[in-house]
């Protein structure tokens, strides 16, 4: 019996984070809710996993299985996060319908041994983003809260639906809760597709890519952690762990210690407001 799904995350543009999305979605889901997980790279001629993971030169690669010339087990690369991976190569790319095509019939085999195989797709509109639409079980897209991004979101939405599959929701990300943003319910309105996160612009995302680590090991109690539990939790449907307040708390004065540290209290308290 099957008892794995492949989860296709997709976007048509680059920097709305969805590789990083992968890494932290793929880590707490093997950390917290004790899911076996791979995370396959079909991002094939720019690929960008190994680079959030510390390896770029992986011995095999995503290219390896679908030209026939390696199977399953010989390209899947362990991580001490507790996920495998099958990585892309920097170089190469799939130029022929009938590779990209025989994604899905590889993904098939990883379910029998997997709970969840995370593909992050390429944020091009070609044949490679179709390679995930329709290898995947389950889509989701990320999405930015600005017109352009909108637009690209738009598309993918019509690229899934045209190929007979719906987007399970939208993970909206970089939010930052100023006015010139869209409101995230009318970034779900607009697209049709449910929201299942929001994701608040911190700069220590960048801190953890720095340090290749996933945001969600950096502090696995903060804000972005959190939602990144949260949106797991979703695609798994299984509830995640509470946390207590104080834990919480903690979670917040980490990510926010440098502001905390150099505020002029005697300014005033604004720092708390």
């Amino acid at each position: 019996m099957v008892k794995g799904k492949v989860v296709g995350i997709i976007s048509i543009k680059g920097g709305v984070g969805k590789t990083t999305s992968v890494i932290n979605l793929a880590h707490v889901l093997a950390q917290d809710f004790g899911k076996k997980v791979a995370v396959v790279d079909a991002n094939f001629s720019s690929p960008n996993i190994s680079l959030h993971l510390g390896n770029v030169n992986a011995r095999s690669s995503i290219h390896d299985l679908l030209s026939g010339k390696l199977k399953a087990n010989e390209v899947l690369h362990k991580h001490e996060l507790g996920f495998d991976v099958i990585p892309g190569a920097a170089g190469n790319s799939i130029h022929s319908t009938n590779n990209y095509m025989k994604l899905r019939e590889r993904m098939q085999g990883l379910k029998n041994n997997y709970d969840v195989i995370l593909v992050d797709s390429s944020p091009t509109l070609n044949e490679e983003i179709l390679a995930t639409i329709t290898a995947a079980d389950e889509l989701y897209v990320m999405s930015t809260p600005d017109l352009p991004t909108l637009s690209t979101t738009l598309r993918a939405v019509k690229l899934a639906k045209d190929k007979k599959m719906n987007i399970n929701g939208m993970i909206l990300n970089k939010v930052r809760g100023k006015n010139y943003e869209l409101k995230a319910a009318d970034m779900e309105r607009l697209s049709g597709v449910p929201l299942v996160g929001v994701i608040k612009d911190n700069v220590r995302v960048l801190e953890a890519l720095s340090k290749v680590k996933p945001m969600t090991k950096l502090n696995p109690n903060s804000g972005v952690s959190l939602e990144y539990k949260n949106i797991a939790s979703k695609i798994i449907g299984e509830p995640a762990k509470k946390l207590s307040w104080h834990a919480k708390a903690l979670g917040y004065l980490k990510d926010d210690f440098t502001n905390l540290t150099t505020h002029k209290f005697s300014k005033g308290l604004s720092y708390y407001k």
